[in-house]
């Protein structure tokens, strides 16, 4: 639909921003449904109408395409639903950088044989004018499945989530000290409310929908207007953090939990205290009223759940069977059943009633954090420590499936009214993983495609001499053998005890040395994936390998502020250099083979003479960690990578500073040297890859992924690249238009 992109050029924007505003509204009430059809799989109007109007106002197209009143064929609603799912899913990516949409396409939609999409690919493909990172497999989440969209926003883990009694929106708490209102439909943060001093653990939501109530570990509670986003009221009474807040059935009183080892009862009206629960030997961690409003049943690290009477504030009995903390419970909209979710990484059925326990709930690997029970009663969701949230069947007991998208441990999770849809909230309380939340569709529920990688975090990958092969490192403890043409997993190599932080591929592209947090370095044989020998010597972690370019020797870095210098031919270690005063990240060995440049978190680099084993020069510059570091071909300089967000380009003959590299919001965990010594990548926990020029220090493209990047490499043709993130995903990518 090249004359759209003419037309729009000739024109001034308003006009243009009209026409893209109104076109599909007058195709859909003309009738003229071929038109319209071929309007939304047109990549130029795309871009265009994403660029004008924004992300929401594109996806309204598609809606609108897809109501009632227009005749389209299977075909035809098909192709626009994976575009418009496609359109969700990145809408968090696309808010804020309309310039990625040709990579999130491709990234959700390759492996689609749909003769439109393949179509709509290709015109995306060659619309790019400027460098981009195009994915060469599908490395993202596609449409069709149970994820709808992520919301970001938080600056750090997300600890829970509520929704409105109307289902339209919903209020996140987290350990950045503040809630946000949410529009689901949208996926739009609509405000922040501020107030709390430290991390809020909990958030509950009036049976109105006016009003919330927030616990935290400031040891209050505060009840927030929704529509004004104003403080009416602050509760204090707690000696301990407030983990946990329900509100009774009429709205009138809410139940907090605390560290404390009791629970509370609030007026909201008079604002006082009208009782005190005491019975728990450990910190209470959640609460949950029934729907009559005259009981609650508590969860506590002390392993038991107990059910009171609210009305005279007397224990009614102690439900027992969990052997480990019990995070959460919900009860079932009968009143007479109950749900927890405990540590021991098991769910237990609960009658309340009797007190008895009916089921066991078993297939989370890690501790399960929260769990929410459908309106119908039937069914209930969790969300647990190894990232995943399940659905379950509370009839027969049976999972009915898994749902994967987050890359961190998964803290909470709510049920629409509907019961059709869940809301998650992920994160960390220290560091920066994940800090989403995402919204799920209940009635899905199958996985649609399972991304090709590892179990956990990969941590590194090196690229063959050769460029037709990778090998990824993961905290899974494997390594992986990749085809880098087609991205498929060649094999697994196996024998680490602990996790596998780096990986470095010798020049004969024959053999790799990989390093680990279990003290050891291990020799591979990758035509055969054997194992060739172990090397030890480090006194900690080792989180870092290079290979000299006579492919004879390797260097290793560790935890243990040493770096040794080790004979691969015997396996026997040569040399240590000492000198940092902490750890040590990464270590790069320069082509001639006589020195090596290693980062570490004293934040300094070095510069070492590896014929003799002394220090040469110590970089400083880098106000954090230096967590990677690449020298380039001519050996003249070298690219840092670092938790201060930047990198830094080094003169390694004088040993100064050239330039600094801005564009990250996160730390930037890894750095590549194109061969031509150009151009470099680099890999951030803002999700991010980013090409950068390095004669001008120019940001030449960005690559947005689901989860924290953690590492990359560039193949010896200068184009394709491979990365790392923290879902374990291995992103393969080739460098267009550079």
């Amino acid at each position: 639909m090249g004359e759209l992109k003419d037309r729009l050029a000739k024109i001034p924007r308003e006009d243009g921003r009209w026409l893209l505003e109104t076109l599909p509204g007058y195709l859909r009430d003309t009738s003229k449904t071929a038109r319209l059809h071929q309007l939304l799989t047109d990549f130029d109007f795309m871009q265009a109408k994403l660029a004008e109007c924004g992300v929401q106002a594109l996806i309204e197209d598609y809606d609108l395409a897809m109501s009632s009143d227009v005749l389209l064929n299977p075909e035809q609603t098909e192709t626009l639903q994976l575009i418009a799912g496609t359109l969700r899913l990145s809408t968090h990516i696309l808010v804020s950088d309309t310039t990625q949409l040709a990579g999130q396409l491709l990234g959700r939609l390759l492996s689609f044989e749909n003769p439109e999409i393949v179509a709509l690919l290709e015109q995306a493909k060659q619309a790019q004018k400027k460098p981009w990172f195009r994915p060469l497999t599908t490395n993202f989440t596609p449409p069709g499945g149970p994820l709808i969209r992520t919301l970001t926003g938080h600056s750090s883990g997300v600890s829970a989530v509520a929704i409105t009694p109307d289902g339209k929106q919903a209020v996140s708490a987290s350990f950045d000290k503040t809630l946000k209102l949410w529009d689901l439909a949208t996926g739009l943060e609509l405000s922040t409310f501020m107030g709390h001093s430290s991390e809020v653990n909990a958030v509950a939501i009036a049976p109105d929908g006016k009003q919330a109530v927030s616990a935290s570990f400031d040891k209050t509670l505060k009840l927030w207007d929704l529509a004004t986003g104003s403080q009416l009221a602050t509760f204090t009474g707690h000696s301990g953090s407030v983990y946990a807040v329900a509100i009774t059935p009429d709205g009138k009183q809410a139940v907090s939990a605390s560290g404390d080892n009791t629970l509370k009862m609030w007026d909201f009206a008079t604002r006082n205290l009208l009782a005190t629960f005491r019975g728990h030997r450990g910190k209470v961690r959640a609460v949950a009223i029934a729907p009559d409003g005259k009981r609650a049943v508590s969860a506590s690290r002390d392993k038991t759940l107990k059910l009171w009477d609210l009305e005279t504030g007397t224990e009614l009995a102690t439900l027992t069977g969990h052997s480990n903390d019990v995070n959460a419970v919900a009860i079932a909209p009968d009143g007479k059943r109950a749900v927890s979710a405990s540590d021991d990484k098991t769910l237990k059925l609960w009658d309340l009633e009797t007190g008895t326990e009916l089921a066991t709930l078993t297939g989370h690997s890690g501790w399960v954090k929260a769990v929410a029970i459908a309106p119908d009663g039937k069914r209930a969701v969790s969300a647990s420590e190894d990232k995943t949230l399940k659905l379950w069947d509370l009839e027969t007991g049976t999972e009915l499936a898994t749902l994967t998208g987050h890359s961190g441990l998964v803290w909470a999770v709510a049920i629409t009214p509907d019961g059709k849809r869940a809301v998650s909230a992920s994160g960390s309380l220290f560091g920066s993983e994940d800090n989403t939340l995402k919204l799920w569709d209940l009635e899905t529920g199958t996985e649609l495609a399972t991304l090709t990688g590892h179990s956990s975090s990969v941590t590194a990958v090196a690229i063959a001499p050769d460029g037709k092969r990778a090998v990824s490192a993961s905290w899974d403890t494997t390594l992986k053998l990749w085809d880098l043409e087609t991205g498929t997993e060649l094999a697994t190599l196996t024998g680490h005890s602990g996790l596998v932080n780096a990986v470095a591929i010798a020049p004969d592209g024959k053999r790799a040395v990989s390093a680990s947090w279990d003290t050891t370095l291990k020799l591979w044989d990758l035509e055969t994936g054997t194992e060739l020998a172990t090397l030890t010597g480090h006194s900690d972690d080792v989180n870092a390998v290079a290979i000299a370019p006579d492919g004879k020797r390797a260097v290793s870095a560790s935890f243990d502020k040493t770096l040794k210098l080790w004979d691969l031919e015997t396996g026997t270690e040569l040399a240590t250099l000492t000198g940092h005063s902490d750890w040590v990240m990464a270590v790069a060995i320069a082509p001639d083979g006589k020195r090596a440049v290693s980062a570490s978190d004293d934040k300094t680099l070095k510069l070492w003479d590896l014929e003799t084993g002394t220090e040469l020069a110590t970089l400083t510059g880098h106000s954090d960690w230096v967590m990677a570091v690449a020298i380039a071909p001519d050996g003249k300089r070298a690219v840092s990578a670092s938790g201060d967000n930047t990198l830094k380009l080094w003169d390694l003959e004088t040993g100064t500073e050239l330039a600094t590299l801005t564009g990250h919001s996160s730390r930037v965990t890894a750095v590549a040297i194109a061969p031509d010594g150009k151009r470099a990548v680099s890999a951030s926990d803002d999700n991010t890859l980013k090409l950068w020029d390095l004669e001008t220090g120019k940001e030449l493209a960005t690559f947005t992924g689901e989860a924290r990047m953690l590492s990359c490499a560039i193949a010896p043709d200068g184009v394709t690249v491979a990365a790392g993130d923290e879902a374990g995903v291995v992103h393969f990518l080739r460098l267009e238009g550079v």
